[in-house]
């Protein structure tokens, strides 16, 4: 996917964090923590389930990368850790407040770095929906939580 400004509105909270000297990055990406460095949700190694996959992505969840980063290129790259964001996911319904985390690709074997969808658990999500999808629609506002940095999506107490 080519480099899309996903942001909408909200406070970033931004962070600076290395590329991997083989990692590609691109504004608009799902990005993770690995040894030190940011790298998008598709180059997670695959868990064995969806489930597990998303839940891999969530314990390091970051934020979203504001710049790009090609390969090669070592540079830190500004990641947004908060704020609200526009994805695409699969047509659905999507409530208000609703858990939401990164979809998988067809054949299962990876996440995909710019595309969402509805999860059922706290543990799976990296935002919640921040504006109602109803009738179905095939994108979202996502008010994404850093794992890293806040802690994660909470559940309601």
């Amino acid at each position: 996917m080519s480099n899309v400004m996903r942001w909408r509105y909200g406070d970033t909270n931004p962070v600076l964090l290395p590329a991997g000297e083989s990692q590609v990055i691109e504004i608009g990406d799902l990005v993770y923590l690995s040894n030190g460095q940011a790298v998008a949700a598709s180059e997670l190694s695959d868990q064995g389930t969806k489930a597990a996959n998303q839940e891999a992505l969530h314990d390091d969840f970051v934020g979203v990368a504001m710049q790009a980063s090609p390969s090669g290129d070592t540079t830190p790259v500004r990641i947004a850790t908060s704020g609200v964001f526009e994805y695409p996911m699969l047509s659905a319904t999507v409530e208000l407040g609703e858990l939401i985390g990164v979809a998988e690709d067809g054949l299962g074997t990876e996440l995909l770095s710019q595309e969402v969808e509805a999860v059922a658990t706290t543990n799976l999500a990296i935002g919640r929906c921040a504006r109602q999808v109803n009738p179905a629609g095939e994108r979202v506002l996502m008010d994404i939580v850093s794992t890293i940095m806040r802690g994660g999506v909470q559940g309601a107490a």
